[in-house]
């Protein structure tokens, strides 16, 4: 099928020269394919780091009980619905990110897929991933996916042009996926291990994310985004609000294994990372610069898998 962009550009080959002369052709751009631009719609690295915690979930609620087929199907509905949701962020953004550098090039605000198709796309996939949750799993799960994809598609993204604290109210949606998890092993039963999980993902997502605001201030702010750092010239609250929420973290090496979660060796291992992790936010809340906001947000990608594969050592083998 023929795509006309937006910019009115076209194909700028030179067509073949006459007898003796050399033909030379303009190098083409690069232009994704209609699957690229679907899978772009999907988030894809976003949705890995989520079925990863939705799979931590359910292994760490199923234990020894745990059943691959019901792992498979929670991963696959579970993915559906997040790639739906953020089908549908997108779809909502699709005029901010025509704004942010970061992110024009995306299908929507470049005009390779039209805001239709994507609401079709990012609807049917949300409504057959929560359909076969309910078919496949249990209600329980199918619960908290559809909590996840409505709290994050219809309460979190529009609120993030509404008030620089939307990242607190998304770190909700975004801590759910492990609970999904967890439903689908332990239905209503047993919520403290997933009382848990959600609090360990829910306030790691606060530093993470506000230490990548903090590097793109400029281009959410264009994009007409109210985060927290971009009515935070000096860095003083942004900083504090990093240093809080990681220090939060500490008490957690201790009250999640209180919670029947996890043991000695995840109580030393999340101190450890913990530590390392509030050190780069004290770090940047004594000079706030690009450069210290990057260390914040590698030590994150640090921390999470770290805890989670301490979680399931100690969970899974050590017992």
């Amino acid at each position: 099928m023929m795509k006309v962009s937006l910019t009115g550009e076209t194909d700028t080959r030179k067509p073949a020269t006459s007898s003796g002369a050399s033909a030379v052709a303009a190098p083409r751009t690069h232009v994704p394919s209609r699957f690229s631009d679907y899978l772009e719609l999907t988030k894809p690295r976003i949705a890995v780091m989520a079925l990863f915690t939705v799979g931590a979930g359910y292994l760490l609620g199923a234990g020894s009980s745990a059943e691959w087929r019901v792992l498979l199907h929670t991963l696959l509905g579970a993915g559906m619905v997040a790639a739906g949701g953020s089908a549908l962020n997108q779809l909502f953004e699709r005029r901010i990110d025509s704004r942010m550098r970061r992110t024009r090039k995306r299908p929507l605000p470049a005009g390779r897929i039209a805001p239709e198709e994507a609401a079709a796309f990012g609807a049917g996939l949300a409504g057959a991933g929560l359909a076969y949750l309910a078919a496949t799993v249990s209600l329980p799960a199918t619960i908290a996916a559809a909590c996840t994809f409505i709290a994050y598609a219809f309460i979190y993204t529009p609120m993030k042009t509404k008030t620089a604290w939307n990242t607190v109210v998304g770190a909700v949606p975004g801590a759910l996926p492990p609970v999904i998890g967890w439903c689908a092993a332990q239905g209503w039963n047993d919520q403290e291990g997933a009382v848990a999980l959600f609090a360990i993902l829910f306030l790691w997502q606060i530093p993470h994310f506000l230490a990548i605001a903090w590097m793109y201030r400029a281009d959410y702010a264009s994009g007409g985004l109210k985060m927290l750092p971009g009515c935070d010239p000096t860095g003083r609250r942004t900083a504090f609000v990093m240093v809080l929420t990681a220090a939060a973290l500490l008490p957690l090496s201790v009250l999640v294994p209180a919670a029947g979660l996890g043991g000695w060796l995840f109580g030393v291992g999340a101190t450890v990372f913990g530590l390392m992790f509030l050190r780069h936010t004290i770090t940047f809340a004594r000079d706030c610069t690009d450069r210290n906001a990057r260390k914040v947000l590698h030590s994150s990608l640090f921390y999470l898998p770290g805890v989670f594969a301490l979680l399931m050592i100690d969970a899974l083998l050590v017992k």
